[in-house]
C-alpha cells in the first residue's frame, strides 16, 4: 500500500512540473505568437482615395525567417467583399467588411526580405478605399507568409488585423462630381482586325480601365448602323453588348466579337463607335464614355480609287516626334533600357487614324545596334486628332559590340486621314550609347619591400585598358601612414593598350599594421569628369633608421672611411691599400717587441752568481747598449 502511495505521489510530482513548462515546449513551433506587426499611429483615409498603411514588423521567434512579406488576407477580405455586395444597408456599413476596392494587385505581396531575430523592418501597403463604405472603424485583415519569391506565394506564418479610420470625400458626396475620372482605352497592344469577304470576321477588342478607379456594372455597347458606309458588318443578333461585373484599375479585358461582312461593303479601315456605361461604386449613378475602335475589310474597291492617285492632291496628317526620353537615362551597350516616345499630330485640322508606327534601328555590318528582347517592333494607334499627342513604349537593348557613338532608330509611319489613305512617312530619333570604362592592373614589383625611415623604394606595374573607350589623364596615387603620399601621372591609355607606372616612394614612418599601402587609380572620361578611384593594395614595411656612431662603420671594428663626394676609380684603389698598411705596420711592431724580450731573458740567465753579487753590491754603470746591425734593422723597421 505504501508502494503504491508512494508511485503515486511520484506521479503527482511529474504532472505538476509539465504542467509548470511552457506549452510552446513540447507544442510545434508556432510563428503567430513569436511575431507582430505594430502600427505607430492609426491610418486614416478617404473614401474613394488612395491610403498608405504604415507597420513595422518585429521578428521575436527566435530564428531568422527568410523571404518574409506581408500583404492583405485574400481569403477574408473576398469573403466580406463579396458577402457585403447583396447585404442590408445596415450590414454594408457596420464597418466589419473589407474597405478597400479590390484589383489585379490589391493582394500582392509587399517584401521585406530577411528579417532576423530579435529586429524589425518597416513596410507599407497600398490602397483605394472604396466609395461606399460609410465612415468609422475598419479592421483591416493581413496575413504574414515566409518564403515568398513570387508576388503572391510564400508559405502562410501568422494573420494579423489593422485598424483603419475612413471617412467620406467631399468630391464623392454629391452624385455625378467624378463624372469622367474613369476613363476606358480600346486596342491597346492589338493589330487592327482585319477580314476578308465572305468569311466570318473573329476577333477580341482590347478594353483598359486606364484610370486606377474600379468600374461597377460595366455595358460595352457596340454603335450600329444600316449605313453599309459606315458600318461594314451585317446586323444578325439582337443585342451587342457585353456585360463585366467588375474592370478593376488598370485592368484590361478582352471583349469577344464574331460578325459576318456584309457584301455591299468597299475595302477600308471603318471606325466603331463603343458607348461604355459604368458606375464607379457599387450604388453609383450610371455614367456614359464614347470611344472609338478601327476594324479592316477587304472585299471591292470604289470606282473613283481605280483611276490615276496624286499624292499632292489630298491632305495628310503630318506625325512627329515631339521628343523622346530613356530610361535610365544614360544607355550603355549591352544593357535594356526603355525608349518613351512622344509623338505628335502636327496638323492643325487633318486627323490620323489607324496609324501603324514601326521602328526600325541602324545597322552596323549588317547587324541591328538596338533589338527587342520580347514584343514586337510594330505598335498601333487607333487615332490621333489634330494637336494631340500620344505615348509610345518600348523595351530595348543596344549591342554590347558596338563603338561608343550616337545611332539612330527610324520611325515608319503608316496612317489614314479623310482625304489620304495609307499615307507613309518615317522620322528620325538619335540615341547616344556609352560603353562602359574597364582596367585592370599587371603584377605590381616594389623592390625593395623593406625599407627605413627616409629611404625610398621603386614600385612598377602595368595599366592595361581593356573597355572600348579610350581612359584620359590616368593618375595613380600611393597613400599610407608609413609614407609620403606620392602621386604619378601615367596620362592617356588607349582601348588595348597598357600604361606603365614607375615611381620612387619614401618612408616616412615605422610601420605599425600589416604595412598595407593603398594604391589609387583613377582617369577622366570624355567630358573631363573623374572616375572613382580603383583601390589596389600593396605590402611595404618601413623600419627604424638606424643610430651610427660618428666616425664608425657600425661594425665596432675600424673607422669608417667614407669615399669623398665627386672621387674617382683611383680613389677605390687608394682607400684599401692604406687599410692594408696600417694591418701590416701594427703586426711588425708587435713582432719586434716580442723579440727583443726574449733576447733580454736569454743574457739575464747567462750571467755568473758573482758577477750577480758584485752587480748587486756596486752601482750599475750604464754604457751605450751595442745592437746587432739585425736589431738596427728591426728597430728602423
Amino acid at each position: 500500500m505504501k508502494k503504491g502511495r508512494k508511485g503515486f505521489l511520484w506521479l503527482l510530482a511529474a504532472l505538476m512540473v509539465i504542467g509548470a513548462v511552457p506549452s510552446a515546449a513540447f507544442a510545434q513551433y508556432d510563428l503567430s505568437k513569436n511575431t507582430y506587426i505594430d502600427v505607430k499611429k492609426t491610418p486614416s483615409g478617404k473614401t474613394g482615395e488612395n491610403v498608405t498603411i504604415n507597420m513595422v514588423f518585429t521578428n521575436n521567434s527566435g530564428n531568422d525567417l527568410n523571404n518574409v512579406a506581408v500583404r492583405f488576407d485574400r481569403d477574408l477580405a473576398e469573403q466580406e467583399y463579396q458577402a457585403t455586395e447583396d447585404a442590408d444597408e445596415e450590414t454594408k456599413y457596420s464597418g466589419a467588411v473589407f474597405p478597400f476596392e479590390i484589383t489585379s494587385s490589391t493582394f500582392d505581396n509587399k517584401k521585406l526580405g530577411t528579417v532576423k531575430s530579435g529586429t524589425s523592418k518597416s513596410i507599407s501597403l497600398n490602397a483605394r478605399v472604396r466609395r461606399d463604405v460609410a465612415e468609422g472603424y475598419y479592421l483591416v485583415p493581413l496575413e504574414v507568409v515566409t518564403d515568398a519569391l513570387k508576388k503572391d506565394d510564400g508559405a502562410h506564418a501568422s494573420y494579423e488585423k489593422v485598424n483603419i479610420w475612413i471617412t467620406k470625400s467631399s468630391s464623392t458626396t454629391e452624385s455625378g462630381k467624378d463624372e469622367g475620372t474613369i476613363q476606358f482605352e480600346l486596342g491597346e497592344n492589338q493589330n487592327t482586325p482585319s477580314g476578308i469577304y465572305p468569311n466570318t470576321m473573329n476577333f477580341n477588342m482590347n478594353v483598359r480601365n486606364s484610370s486606377n478607379i474600379t468600374a461597377f456594372d460595366v455595358d460595352i455597347r457596340m454603335g450600329l448602323s444600316q449605313d453599309s458606309t459606315k458600318f461594314p458588318f451585317d446586323i444578325n443578333d439582337g443585342n451587342y453588348t457585353r456585360h463585366y461585373d467588375r474592370i478593376g484599375g488598370g485592368e484590361t479585358v478582352e471583349v469577344p466579337y464574331s460578325m459576318n461582312i456584309r457584301k455591299d461593303v468597299y475595302s477600308g479601315y471603318y471606325p466603331i463607335t463603343y458607348i461604355i456605361e459604368y458606375r464607379d461604386s457599387t450604388d453609383g449613378d450610371v455614367q456614359k464614355a464614347e470611344e472609338t475602335f478601327y476594324v479592316k475589310v477587304q472585299n471591292k474597291d470604289k470606282e473613283e480609287e481605280t483611276g490615276d492617285f496624286n499624292a499632292n492632291d489630298r491632305t495628310k496628317a503630318r506625325l512627329i516626334v515631339d521628343g523622346f526620353q530613356t530610361n535610365p537615362e544614360t544607355v550603355y551597350a549591352g544593357e535594356e533600357f526603355e525608349m518613351i516616345l512622344h509623338m505628335k499630330n502636327a496638323s492643325e485640322n487633318v486627323a490620323a487614324s489607324n496609324i501603324l508606327f514601326n521602328l526600325e534601328s541602324e545597322k552596323v555590318t549588317d547587324s541591328a545596334v538596338f533589338t527587342m528582347d520580347a514584343g514586337s517592333s510594330s505598335i498601333v494607334v487607333n487615332s490621333l486628332p489634330a494637336g494631340q499627342t500620344t505615348d509610345i513604349k518600348l523595351k530595348l537593348r543596344a549591342g554590347a559590340w558596338v563603338d561608343q557613338r550616337t545611332y539612330a532608330i527610324t520611325i515608319n509611319e503608316k496612317y489614314d486621314s479623310p482625304e489620304f489613305k495609307n499615307a507613309e512617312e518615317k522620322v528620325t530619333v538619335n540615341i547616344p550609347v556609352k560603353q562602359v570604362s574597364r582596367l585592370n592592373t599587371g603584377t605590381i614589383e616594389i623592390m625593395p619591400d623593406t625599407i627605413s625611415v627616409g629611404s625610398e623604394t621603386n614600385v612598377m606595374f602595368p595599366i592595361n585598358n581593356t573597355g572600348k573607350v579610350l581612359l584620359y589623364n590616368v593618375m595613380v596615387a600611393f597613400v599610407g601612414d608609413t609614407i609620403q603620399q606620392t602621386n604619378s601621372y601615367v596620362g592617356n591609355i588607349k582601348p588595348g593598350e597598357s600604361g606603365n607606372v614607375d615611381t620612387m616612394i619614401t618612408g616616412t614612418a615605422p610601420t605599425m599594421d600589416d604595412g598595407k599601402i593603398k594604391v589609387m587609380i583613377t582617369y577622366e572620361d570624355e567630358n573631363g569628369v573623374v572616375s572613382d578611384p580603383i583601390e589596389k593594395e600593396i605590402t611595404l614595411t618601413v623600419t627604424e633608421q638606424e643610430d651610427l656612431d660618428p666616425g664608425m662603420d657600425g661594425s665596432g671594428d675600424f673607422p669608417a672611411v667614407t669615399e669623398p663626394e665627386g672621387s674617382s676609380q683611383y680613389g677605390k684603389i687608394v682607400i684599401p691599400a692604406v687599410i692594408a698598411v696600417l694591418v701590416i705596420g701594427t703586426i711588425g711592431t708587435v713582432f719586434l717587441l716580442k723579440r727583443r724580450k726574449k733576447k733580454k731573458e736569454a743574457e739575464a740567465d747567462a750571467l755568473e752568481p758573482d758577477a750577480l753579487e758584485s752587480e748587486a753590491l756596486e752601482p750599475e754603470v750604464l754604457e751605450p747598449e751595442v745592437l746587432d746591425p739585425d736589431e738596427e734593422k728591426d728597430n728602423e723597421i
